[in-house]
């Protein structure tokens, strides 16, 4: 007897379940919507941790926070205040960019110019 392919999530990988899930419920997929901002965040700060060749326990020393803020922070599933990032900026010997835009930058539309507001900290 032939089993269906994905009747188990046994030997899926975590983001193909993330996905079935998401096109099952539509509250899953906006949460994960949600959640994409502190996850692309998270990857930034790893990568330039790893750039300047830091353990999270050096960067927590830097911030003035500890060893488990730093792994919430990097695991992109807890939110973070504005202060934070700004001490993480600092600890990264960078500095933090943000801002406003008109418009999404997947669009594809490109009759409307974008707007940006963009501020270093």
């Amino acid at each position: 007897m032939a089993r269906k392919k994905n009747n188990s999530p046994i030997g899926t990988s975590h983001a193909e379940g993330m996905e079935k899930r998401a096109r099952k419920s539509a509250a899953y997929k906006a949460a994960l919507e949600e959640q994409k901002p502190y996850e692309d965040f998270a990857r930034l700060v790893i990568q330039r941790r790893i750039q300047l060749d830091l353990t999270q326990e050096e960067l927590a020393k830097r911030m003035g926070t500890s060893h488990s803020v730093v792994s919430r922070l990097e695991s992109g599933q807890h939110r973070f205040s504005f202060a934070t990032m700004r001490k993480l900026a600092k600890a990264l010997d960078t500095h933090l960019v943000y801002g406003f835009q008109d418009e999404a930058p997947s669009s594809k539309s490109r009759r409307t110019p974008k707007r940006e507001l963009i501020v270093s900290a």
